[in-house]
């Protein structure tokens, strides 16, 4: 193996954090030659969500979501992200379990593979530890990429420095199923649509179907649970809404999870001749597929509760949980009014930001800043000329929303879409559902057409 020559002379980037957004920022930067000290406060100082040591560990969900890079902002994203050489994406493929049009991985299998490659990667040093405060100026270059469980002591120096409100939100995390504690004779595996993913066969997802009085009775438990209780200065902190806890989206209105994640079309029960009213979805978590995590079910339910009511589903009568859903507390900056648009903190140009804490939202979103941010700072350490991806990809459009194209004022977490892309200049004829489609894939066939020329420095030989 051989890497980018670098020169001695120069200092290392400082990166604070090895979530996806700190691994993904220290392996492109190294690539490009620049030594990196990667610091991690794990297993040091301990989080609320996290379970081991590794870096880019995975907390909320096991999933990348979809990729197809041919009509989905998301599977466009992986796309780009893997012409830029990424190592969220490459450990991502080997790590790959079956779901469908989606990418989702067995998550020690993930984050062992991330791990190590950077420990192995002869121009990154990992230090343990935490770091308390703002770093020090003599650092120079730092990137901060703490996600959404930034330590209380760098988020108040941040705070302090920035003088703004901290903003937050709370995130929730779905429980994980033994597989073989499902029965069968209820439940079955089927893909929505049947349809295959690049890791599926169309049969990716076990399904549990509810007649409509059995939906209702989960409804009403559900809003009749006991929940976790919030802390006095947690109370008026928002959710995300894409990771709404489940008896959340049940108070909006008892159809709300029917229209959600428990929708039943495109699914057909082997087991009865009737549709089901309502189906839970449960998606493989592992590559030994002994584990199962209930789609969708992101809760903050107490242990007990969440026992009794997720065995109300039938074929889940006898479930045994490998972990149990929970919720924790999700911090962002105000992106918008407090970066440039090369991702640096005005208050303090040698400190840039990347990952959730940004206020994108999902794990590739989260490595797609870290992309970001670390060729920004590498050129800027070179003193080349810092050229952002072009407007038109999906990486482009995300910077742009979150470093001035979203209103600072009611400024929330974001995941990629189409809605943030430049609209095309052709206009797209046919039907309204032809027209959809098809703009979606002139958008993916836009980008794509762009992207590789900002990409190609990251394509060099220490791959």
């Amino acid at each position: 193996m051989t890497h980018t020559p670098t020169d001695t002379k120069t200092k290392p980037l400082h990166i604070i954090g090895a979530g996806l957004a700190g691994s993904e920022a220290a392996w492109q930067a190294a690539n490009l030659g620049v030594p990196v000290i990667l610091h991690e406060m794990r297993p040091d100082r301990k989080t609320d969500a996290h379970h081991t040591d590794y870096c880019a560990e995975l907390v909320c969900s096991n999933s990348f979501r979809s990729d197809d890079a041919e009509s989905n902002a998301v599977g466009l994203l992986h796309e780009e992200m893997r012409r830029c050489n990424s190592i969220i994406m490459r450990e991502g493929a080997k790590a790959a379990v079956p779901a469908g049009s989606a990418l989702a991985v067995d998550r020690n299998v993930f984050s062992e593979g991330v791990t190590k490659a950077l420990q192995d990667h002869p121009l990154i040093t990992v230090e343990r530890g935490e770091i308390k405060g703002l770093p020090p100026a003599e650092w120079g270059h730092t990137i901060i990429a703490t996600g959404p469980l930034t330590s209380d002591n760098l988020a108040s120096a941040i705070k302090e420095l920035t003088g703004e409100d901290e903003l937050a939100f709370f995130d929730a995390i779905a429980p994980i199923i033994y597989k073989e504690s499902i029965n069968f004779d209820v439940a079955w595996f089927q893909s929505r649509y049947d349809k295959e993913g690049p890791n599926g066969t169309g049969k990716d997802y076990i399904n549990c179907p509810m007649t409509e009085q059995q939906y209702n009775d989960f409804i009403n438990a559900l809003l009749e649970s006991d929940k976790t209780e919030f802390k006095d200065w947690e109370k008026d902190t928002p959710y995300f809404e894409g990771c709404m806890p489940i008896e959340v989206m049940a108070s909006r209105g008892p159809e709300t999870l029917r229209f959600g994640p428990m929708k039943p079309v495109g699914l057909t029960n082997p087991h009865a001749d009737e549709r089901p009213y309502a189906v839970v979805q449960l998606r493989q978590d592992n590559t030994l597929g002994t584990l199962y995590n209930i789609v969708g079910f992101q809760t903050k339910m107490k242990y007990g509760a969440q026992t009794d009511i997720f065995r109300m589903i039938p074929g889940l009568e006898n479930a045994e949980f490998a972990r149990l859903g929970g919720i924790h507390r999700n911090t962002f900056i105000n992106s918008p009014k407090l970066l440039d648009q090369t991702l640096r903190l005005k208050a303090r140009p040698d400190i840039r930001f990347a990952g959730q804490i940004t206020g994108c939202e999902g794990y590739v979103e989260s490595a797609s800043v870290g992309i970001m941010a670390a060729r920004f700072a590498v050129a800027e350490m070179r003193g080349e000329e810092i050229a952002p991806p072009p407007a038109e990809t999906a990486m482009g459009s995300l910077l742009s929303h979150i470093t001035g194209g979203a209103n600072a004022d009611t400024f929330q977490p974001m995941n990629i879409n189409f809605g943030l892309f430049p609209p095309l200049e052709e206009r797209i004829k046919g039907r309204r559902g032809e027209r959809k489609a098809a703009r979606k894939k002139a958008l993916t066939r836009r980008a794509l057409d762009v992207i590789d020329n900002w990409a190609k420095p990251a394509k060099d030989e220490a791959a």
